[in-house]
Formats: C-alpha cells, structure tokens, sequence
C-alpha cells in the first residue's frame, strides 16, 4: 500500500504508517498541479490532501488504485466528489477539532481590526510613537455592539460564546433555524440576511461555500451595512466579492474588515494590499500546534480505517 502526502504535516501520526510506503511531496512554495498529483499518486492507495490540492477528475481517474482522500482540512472544495464516487474513493475530512482554534481567531482578527492593532504595531517600529496623543488609533468598543453571525454551526456558535464575553449581542442568519437551546445559551436572533446586514456592527462568516453563499457578500450588501459595521472572513473566501470589498473599503462604506481567507488563494486581491483598514492573515485559522497535529491524526484514522476494511470509516463524506 502506498501512501502520497502532499505536504509535511505536523505531530508524529504518521508514524502510525510505518510498514506502509509514505511519500511526503516536497515542493517547496511550488502549488500542487493536476500533473503533480498523477506523477506522484499513480500508483498511489491513498492521498492525504490539503485544501489548495485539485483533486479534480482528471487526478482521481488518473490514480486507478486510489481507496481513500483524506483531507487534512474541514471543507473540500477542491475534490470531485462524483468522480470520487463514480471510482469508488472514500473521502474523508476532519471535521469540529479546529472550532476553538477557528473561532479564537476569528476574534483575534476583530479585535486587530477594531482596535487598529497592525498599524499601530507599524507605527512604533517605524519610529512613529513620539508621545501619547489623546486621538491616536482611536477605536470601536465591542460591549453592546450587535455581532451578526451568518451560519450558527459549531464555528459560528463559538464565535458567539467568545464575542458574549465582550459583551455583544448576537443576531445570526441560518438557512435553517438552530436549536432552541443553542438560540437560549448564546440569546442570539434569528433575522433575514438583509436585517443582519443592516443591524449589525460586526458581521462574521461561518457558512459553508455553496451557490447561494458565493459572493453573498456582494456591493449590495455592503450598501446596507453600517459605514461602523466590521467584516469578519475566516470561513470561505469566495463567500465575499473581494472587489466590492476593495470598493467599500476604500471609500470607508464599512469601516474594517479582517480576513483569513480569499476569493482566490493564494493570490490576494492587490487593492486589499494597500488598505490600512483591513487585517490579513494567510488562512491559519486552524494553526495551533495542538489542532494541526490533531488533524494529521484524523487523517491518519481514516486511512488506516480504508486499508484495514472497517465498515465505518471515520469522518467520510464521500
């Protein structure tokens, strides 16, 4: 049995594979390519993928002993789940392990963007904090704000407890109503998207990437935000139409925004590059030493669940 990882991945679970073939793709900053992926997993049993891998057709019918992808990630975006199908592949992802870690930063990603902490941060190491003025980096308090929350799953909802304890109140739009108990602990909303928009201060995304989400974030919606209102992304960046974002921010239609993922990863929407009233982060939602190692064990899991010939193959979705 032979498995392709397509990148070094943190914690000592692949050593849990020792007696199988492991190959570690080593590419440097190079992305992964639909030819890399054949080259390198033809002949290949199993794929531990990351998001930015394409899994796409042409890869998995191009690997004809695949069994199982394993992606080290929640969402899968990148792999053809009917081709999947069609071949018999299961695919596996790792689900609710990186809540805490997501939703710690998408707070983390708030308070940069409320409280100006990157320029400041730019200001005194270039030599900029002369005195203590009374209107320097002036800005926005989060006690009695309105934090709306688009998709109150386990990210969204940990989002809330945090944003609870600064005080805020939680409004939340869902495609379908969220349990009576979680809407009692965390006294959230249920309101309709264009009520959220325009009655939140900070609006933070928690939705999966569908048809309806895509770019459900568009010029017309930041029309309806309040020029207050901060835009939280640390779920999928397509969910946001980053050049409306630029616009909007620009002109100071909202007033921040703080981003851990874009439209069109890796590449960064230049315009966002050139804005002091937005934070940046390059996807690491989930990058705490514990969460990380602890996916690579999930992956590890659900592989040796496929070559074992479990019936139950932990966290599948395909």
């Amino acid at each position: 049995m032979k498995i392709v990882v397509t990148r070094a991945l943190p914690g000592s679970a692949l050593e849990e594979l020792e007696g199988y073939e492991v190959e570690v793709l080593d590419l440097g900053d190079r992305p992964v390519t639909e030819s890399m992926l054949i080259d390198a997993a033809n002949d290949a049993d199993a794929i531990i993928s990351l998001l930015s891998d394409p899994l796409t057709r042409r890869v998995i019918e191009g690997c004809p002993r695949l069994k199982v992808i394993a992606q080290y990630a929640v969402g899968y975006d990148n792999i053809d789940l009917d081709a999947a199908r069609e071949r018999g592949v299961v695919v596996t992802h790792t689900p609710g392990v990186l809540t805490d870690a997501t939703a710690d930063m998408a707070m983390a990603l708030l308070l940069a963007a409320a409280r100006w902490i990157v320029p400041a941060d730019r200001a005194v190491r270039e030599g900029r904090f002369t005195r203590w003025e009374t209107d320097q980096f002036l800005g926005a308090d989060l006690r009695g704000r309105t934090l709306g929350i688009v998709g109150l799953g386990r990210i969204g909802a940990a989002m809330a407890r945090r944003a609870i304890g600064f005080g805020m109140r939680i409004i939340y739009h869902n495609r379908n109503r969220a349990n009576p108990s979680i809407e009692r602990l965390l006294s959230a909303r249920l309101v309709p998207m264009d009520v959220l928009l325009e009655e939140s201060d900070v609006i933070s995304l928690h939705s999966s990437l569908n048809a309806e989400s895509r770019h459900l974030i568009d010029a017309a919606a930041f029309e309806r935000m309040k020029p207050t209102a901060i835009l939280i992304n640390t779920a999928h960046g397509a969910i946001v139409d980053e050049v409306a974002l630029v616009d909007a921010l620009r002109r100071r239609r909202i007033a921040a925004a703080g981003l851990d993922v874009f439209e069109d990863e890796p590449h960064v929407h230049e315009g966002l590059l050139e804005l002091d009233n937005v934070v940046l982060a390059p996807h690491i939602g989930s990058a705490t030493q514990a969460t990380r190692a602890r996916m690579t064990e999930m992956c590890v899991e659900a592989v040796l669940a496929v070559f074992n010939g479990k019936d139950v193959v932990p966290y599948r979705i395909a």
